[in-house]
């Protein structure tokens, strides 16, 4: 079975094989030495002065940077089931949030944006996903935050980039927090959040707010690298070979080239054999698309063709499938998907199998 959901995604063997060590007390000298390296790679991946690890979801890291950074009053962008999430974390605190709302396939807008933040001065947080996996939308969130800090330099920038890091390069000029997690394009197991920090953002956040969350604690204690609790010792130990990996042997501007041409033949391929592409600003870590015959598509592929692509929610439930490109993807296994999806649009009769899918995505997908 191919697993070609956006998340959990695919853990190839060098991860999987860094993770049979032998369990190392977090409490040692060895211990320390790797979470420094891990830690100064990550900053290396997301340009950010200082970072931390939690043993969590990204779920987790997004509270994290809500409570943590919130003092007045939050705006908060809502495009999907994870948009959506920034005002639910904000409700469960009791903290004053503001939310512009969107269609599931299109992007925020700037002009909404500083509108808001000019019509109410005691907004200090902005929060938004870099790529909404809901919908496999893009927002342009450099462009974003780049008008909100030249308003407002005082305003925090929070950007979720659990589908955007390791996919392609996220200019942090003006992000203060950018959050990650394991499961997406670094190929790890899930469990492990990383956020990245600005020093403004450090200084936000101050004395912290909270107990596990509270990420003042945090940064202290891994700045000394060691951890406030008990960390996720063996995905930090996979984390490294995965940064080692992408960052030192196959080079971060070879990567997110690598991606992007797959992703522009994947997309190329499927709009070859009549498929809609759903959000009017794809994002580069997936591609998702809107069919009536979602869910029979799904269950094809997974029954028959042996590949896990997934499916939408609330409103999108049965409307869409997606189809992860994050991660080091094989060439065949890719070809294997779009063939799939080609022939489960033959057995369904909506159009002849020719392998113009296969054919496209091979054209486009040559490296330099």
């Amino acid at each position: 079975m191919i697993l070609a959901t956006p998340g959990p995604v695919e853990v190839p063997f060098f991860v999987q094989k860094a993770t049979l060590g032998e369990t190392i007390h977090h409490r040692t000298p060895e211990f320390k030495k790797i979470l420094e390296e891990t830690l100064s790679l990550f900053k290396k991946l997301v340009n950010l002065d200082d970072a931390v690890f939690l043993a969590s979801s990204g779920s987790g890291a997004m509270e994290a940077a809500m409570i943590n950074v919130v003092k007045k009053k939050a705006l908060c962008v809502n495009a999907g089931k994870f948009g959506e999430r920034w005002g639910k974390i904000a409700s469960a605190w009791g903290l004053e949030f503001t939310q512009l709302c969107y269609e599931w396939n299109t992007p925020a807008n700037v002009d909404d944006i500083m509108a808001t933040i000019k019509s109410q001065s005691d907004i200090d947080s902005f929060f938004i996903q870099i790529s909404e996996s809901a919908g496999g939308l893009r927002h342009d969130v450099e462009e974003i935050a780049r008008q909100i800090k030249q308003y407002n330099p005082e305003i925090i920038v929070v950007a979720d980039g659990i589908t955007a890091v390791g996919v392609e390069y996220i200019d942090t000029t003006n992000i203060d927090i950018l959050i990650t997690g394991s499961q997406k394009a670094l190929m790890l197991p899930p469990g492990l959040a990383m956020l990245g920090f600005s020093q403004q953002a450090i200084k936000r956040i101050g004395d912290g707010r909270g107990f596990y969350f509270n990420l003042a604690t945090e940064i202290k204690k891994q700045r000394e690298f060691t951890t406030a609790f008990t960390p996720a010792t063996t995905l930090i130990i996979a984390l490294k070979e995965v940064l080692h990996k992408l960052i030192d042997e196959i080079g971060l501007d070879t990567l997110y080239h690598k991606t992007a041409i797959r992703h522009e033949a994947l997309l190329k391929s499927l709009e070859a054999i009549g498929l809609q592409i759903y959000p009017t600003a794809p994002a580069k870590s997936m591609a998702t698309i809107y069919h009536e015959d979602a869910q029979k598509i799904r269950n094809i592929m997974k029954e028959k063709y042996q590949v896990n692509i997934a499916g939408g929610q609330d409103h999108l439930k049965g409307k869409i499938f997606r189809i992860n490109n994050m991660g080091l993807i094989e060439d065949h296994k890719m070809l294997w998907i779009v063939n799939s999806i080609e022939k489960t649009l033959d057995d369904l009769g909506v159009r002849e199998y020719d392998a113009t899918a296969s054919k496209i995505f091979s054209q486009i997908n040559k490296i330099d």
